[in-house]
């Protein structure tokens, strides 16, 4: 059963940002991805200041702590506190001088990927003190090499939870239950949410300990689906437009070195078949709108039967316009790009974000007319 959504999008009708007119709804789908999830924060940024309201924002792993920020707080505080977050987990690793050669960049790369394996991130997680080998078994010094502490205060710091409970954006993330290895989603539709929930979503073993939530172990919800594009589009209450922002992409080139098949190898599990999900899906929305024609070419005496009233409520659907907002690696980000936090990275993954939904802008007539004659389609527009 499809959960009910408190926060409709009916009441605002007629929202139109700087860009583009908005529908009944807007969504920010983020995906899994560690330290390239500032890029998320720079996309957030530029629909924010393009007067693009969100309505329901939905993440895996390092998405979900973007969407509880995003969630948490008022719109005057999103982008500070992002910036806050973000500033914090790459406080250990400074700017330092680079080479403009890809091959010594990836020099600095890996080097700042060594030391959080290290010595972990701040605020985020840090060593254990005794090795999990060594730990008591069933205890979680014994399930990670990482204590995820550090984080739930970061997010008891930086979230407002009553607000993300209770205030205008709907939230959801995914996490796997250990035990059974079933995928769900905590929603703030079907119950409260707070620092568990969110830190369930980016449990990724064997970094990073299963989180207790009512008795289960709950660990990254990246471990089944990367994305939660599918959730949001089977939960859809009205037309809506969806920004799906992707953290690897699902196509890329043939890898040449050993370093580019750890590259590519991560690309293609952590992509979770993000296009190929959504193209499934607008597959079915077409094939439903087709049915819904042909039932109003109908005779009458045929519409009027049960077995096509029960064809015409099973062909009834609302409008999406989905924009891919994907992150695209440099030359010199390898296997390891997803745990590097540098503050230098952060700041260029951050500049990226803005600067896709900058180029999307750029075409935003083609997004506009689709919201506004109420169409189903898919855009990426910031494709190399």
């Amino acid at each position: 059963m499809a959960d009910v959504d408190p926060h409709p999008g009916a009441a605002h009708p007629q929202r139109v940002a700087r860009a583009v007119p908005l529908p009944d709804q807007v969504a920010l789908v983020l995906q899994g991805g560690g330290a390239l999830g500032s890029f998320q924060a720079g996309v957030y940024e530029a629909l924010d200041e393009a007067a693009i309201e969100v309505d329901w924002v939905a993440g895996i792993s390092i998405g979900a702590i973007n969407a509880a920020i995003i969630a948490g707080n008022p719109p005057e505080l999103r982008v500070q506190r992002l910036r806050a977050f973000w500033d914090r987990v790459t406080s250990a690793q400074p700017s330092f001088p680079i080479w403009h050669a890809d091959f010594g960049r990836e020099l600095i790369h890996e080097w700042s990927a060594g030391m959080v394996a290290a010595l972990g991130v701040p605020g985020m997680f840090r060593p254990r003190l005794v090795p999990p080998t060594l730990a008591i078994p069933g205890t979680s010094d014994a399930l990670s090499f990482y204590d995820t502490s550090p984080l739930a205060e970061t997010l008891d710091e930086l979230v407002d939870w009553d607000l993300l409970n209770n205030g205008p954006v709907r939230l959801s993330v995914g996490a796997v239950e250990v035990e059974s290895g079933n995928f769900h989603y905590f929603c703030t539709a079907n119950g409260r949410i707070d620092a568990r929930h969110i830190m369930a979503s980016g449990a990724l073993p064997p970094g990073l300990p299963p989180v207790e939530i009512d008795g289960k172990l709950w660990w990254d919800g990246g471990l089944v689906s990367n994305t939660p594009l599918s959730h949001v589009l089977e939960r859809q209450a009205s037309d809506m437009l969806v920004f799906q922002v992707d953290l690897f992409p699902a196509a890329n080139e043939a890898p040449k070195t050993i370093t580019d098949v750890y590259s590519r190898a991560k690309e293609i599990q952590f992509s979770s078949r993000t296009r190929q999900v959504s193209d499934m899906l607008l597959r079915y929305r077409k094939e439903r709108e087709a049915l819904a024609r042909l039932l109003d070419a109908l005779p009458e005496e045929l519409r009027q039967r049960p077995d096509a009233a029960l064809l015409r409520e099973a062909a009834r659907q609302h409008a999406v316009s989905l924009v891919h907002l994907i992150y695209r690696a440099n030359a010199w980000e390898g296997g390891s790009r997803d745990y590097e936090f540098s503050a230098r990275t952060m700041a260029e993954h951050w500049m990226s974000g803005r600067a896709s939904v900058a180029q999307t802008m750029t075409k935003s007539e083609l997004l506009a007319r689709n919201i506004l004659d109420g169409k189903t389609a898919a855009f990426d527009l910031t494709r190399r």
